[in-house]
């Protein structure tokens, strides 16, 4: 049944309970007679259903890749999109029988792809009369029962999440998302499912939705003050006696976290990023926990709780579509009520079905008119760049992305009292895939270049702040003896680190010496041909991310802001393309860094 945030928030503010059903309820009467003749029997009573699960979604709904215009494809062959997921959940209908099952998500569910930047901002589901979002279309089309919050759904902005859920049929969960003022909920805690059996009364299945208190971090413009996001520990234990309470047989969460126990961003809040497995360990009455937001793929994890001593069973399917989590429950009927007897998980591959053509058939014109949009022609380029070698060399597509970010900077501060200080950029190689082709440049070249959500700050640093900022930097290579063999494929992404959180700064020279521990690679650190003066003052042109703290780097979040932009680095980079008409690599390309091993160049 279609879910009603209206009346849910009028319950939830008298009772701070809601209930959503699925399935139908058996009478009292019918109820009380299975139960004694249960009772009488010898053996006992079963039950199994099954609940399957997705996330980080982001914004896949075909196995299309916008930036490449063409079917997705990696490595490993795996595919992407809920046309996909929906064929895959059909047959677990089929097998199971439909009303022995449930369908949720862990989060990140509208951001990441064209298609959905496009109705978030060329053709807003916001505007008057506006349309409907492809993912909210596409889930209910599907039948998702409840879907968590996750720390991307913020990105656009409280009115563009408030208007998707409105269109979904289903709820938002989020019991850790609370108003800033009341700190009450400011989205559905959980939701309630009722499965009806063929014996004992039915069976009773909370989902309790968690968010990462990251979102109070990484979208701070849009957050501050609305909303507030405690830990997913704490909120747990507020929740799952009180719906145990309620009558719930099985609790499930969904929690937008991952299972490492670790966070990007050190101290500065007091929760951890990744909480799940705490979740599990600390909090008793949980029975399985969808595990999100980490793009990593766990079929099945196993946590004893500390309380009980029960095992609390985890399970995370890859990213976009790429894989369907199933949380496999066999519950017996003693005692006069269902207690469940085993869980095991499993992930399915999406690349093992075709896509189902009642969803593609669906938003079949949306599909298209994304795909002209981003395929419009927006200038020229002198010479075809690759970000392939961006990891390990300075690279003139990352140098692009630098170069409009600090040109951007400079017109900013233009007439201010900082419009004399030097101007630095850092940027990262997202993706190694992305390229400018020589020739024409399309939209989807250039935005390809930056698939995050990203917008543009000005911080002011000192010579010295920014030292230890590529200091921090350097952890992502590993170690390398002088002399050693290098493999570039082995040389980065120390300690898991990934390629996102490496920085390469521009306007200044200097050695990454890989030889070195880390704390002291930085060598013959230059701006201008002088060695930079631990005092000097220097602007940072800087991404949202970083500034807020995202991946713990230092200074940044502390330093002053000078400046700060509403629209996306993506958009900035396409126009800028537009309004130069060329992209011309000699204006902007230098080799600034490289990586040395005693002063021996690597490459």
């Amino acid at each position: 049944m279609t879910f009603d945030r209206r009346k849910f928030m009028g319950a939830s503010a008298a009772t701070g309970a809601a209930v959503a059903l699925a399935g139908a309820a058996g009478t009292p009467a019918a109820a009380a007679q299975q139960e004694q003749e249960g009772a009488r029997g010898r053996e006992p009573r079963t039950y199994a259903f099954t609940v399957m699960g997705t996330t980080d979604l982001h914004g896949n709904v075909f196995n299309w890749d916008y930036f490449t215009d063409k079917e997705f494809d990696d490595k490993a062959h795996n595919d992407v999109g809920l046309a996909k997921i929906s064929t895959l959940v059909e047959r677990v209908r089929a097998e199971k029988g439909r009303r022995n099952t449930l369908l949720i998500d862990a989060g990140d569910t509208i951001q990441g792809t064209q298609l959905s930047y496009y109705y978030a901002k060329v053709d807003p589901i916001t505007a008057r009369r506006g349309p409907v979002h492809p993912m909210a279309r596409a889930m209910n089309a599907i039948g998702y029962d409840a879907a968590a919050l996750g720390n991307h759904e913020f990105n656009y902005g409280i009115p563009v999440l408030r208007k998707f859920e409105e269109q979904c049929d289903f709820p938002l969960l989020g019991a850790n998302a609370l108003d800033a003022k009341t700190l009450r909920p400011a989205f559905a805690p959980y939701s309630m499912h009722r499965l009806r059996t063929p014996c004992g009364r039915d069976v009773k299945v909370a989902v309790l939705g968690l968010t990462n208190p990251g979102i109070a971090i990484w979208d701070k413009a849009n957050v501050q003050g609305k909303m507030t996001f405690p830990g997913l520990e704490e909120q747990a234990a507020k929740y799952v006696p009180r719906l145990r309470s309620m009558g719930a047989d099985v609790v499930i969460v969904s929690a937008h976290s991952g299972s490492s126990g670790t966070s990007s961003y050190g101290d500065q809040l007091p929760y951890v990023e990744n909480a799940a497995a705490l979740v599990a360990e600390q909090v008793a009455g949980i029975d399985a926990i969808l595990v999100g937001h980490a793009h990593t793929e766990i079929p099945e994890y196993r946590v004893r709780n500390g309380a009980t001593g029960k095992d609390v069973v985890l399970s995370e399917p890859l990213k976009w579509g790429q894989r369907l989590t199933l949380f496999d429950f066999e519950l017996v009927w003693e005692r006069g009520r269902w207690s469940v007897s085993k869980v095991a998980a499993q992930v399915l591959n999406s690349n093992t079905v075709a896509e189902d053509r009642k969803i593609t058939r669906l938003l079949s014109d949306e599909h298209r008119k994304v795909v002209a949009y981003v395929n419009q022609v927006i200038g020229t380029s002198t010479q075809a760049m690759s970000s392939a070698e961006g990891p390990v060399k300075d690279v003139p597509v990352i140098d692009l992305i630098n170069h409009v970010q600090a040109e951007t900077v400079k017109g900013a501060l233009a007439g201010t009292e900082w419009a004399a200080l030097p101007v630095l950029s850092q940027a990262s190689c997202f993706s190694r895939t992305a390229a400018i082709p020589a020739g024409q440049v399309t939209i989807r070249d250039a935005a390809g270049l930056y698939p995050f959500e990203n917008t543009l700050e000005a911080r002011l640093l000192t010579g010295a702040q920014v030292k230890d900022y590529l200091e921090y930097s350097a952890r992502y290579y590993v170690r390398t003896a002088p002399g050693a063999p290098v493999d570039p494929a082995a040389l980065t992404n120390a300690e898991g680190i990934p390629d996102y959180n490496y920085d390469a700064v521009y306007g200044l020279t200097y050695d990454v010496d890989v030889a070195q521990p880390v704390g002291s690679r930085i060598v013959g650190l230059s701006f201008e041909g002088r060695a930079v003066d631990p005092g000097a003052r220097f602007v940072l042109a800087v991404n949202n991310y970083r500034a807020s703290g995202g991946g713990n780097f230092p200074h940044v979040p502390q330093a002053r802001q000078l400046w700060a932009d509403s629209d996306e680095i993506r958009n900035t980079i396409v126009q800028w393309v537009k309004a130069k008409g060329t992209v011309d690599p000699a204006g902007f390309a230098s080799v600034g860094w490289r990586l040395t091993r005693a002063g021996v160049p690597v490459f």
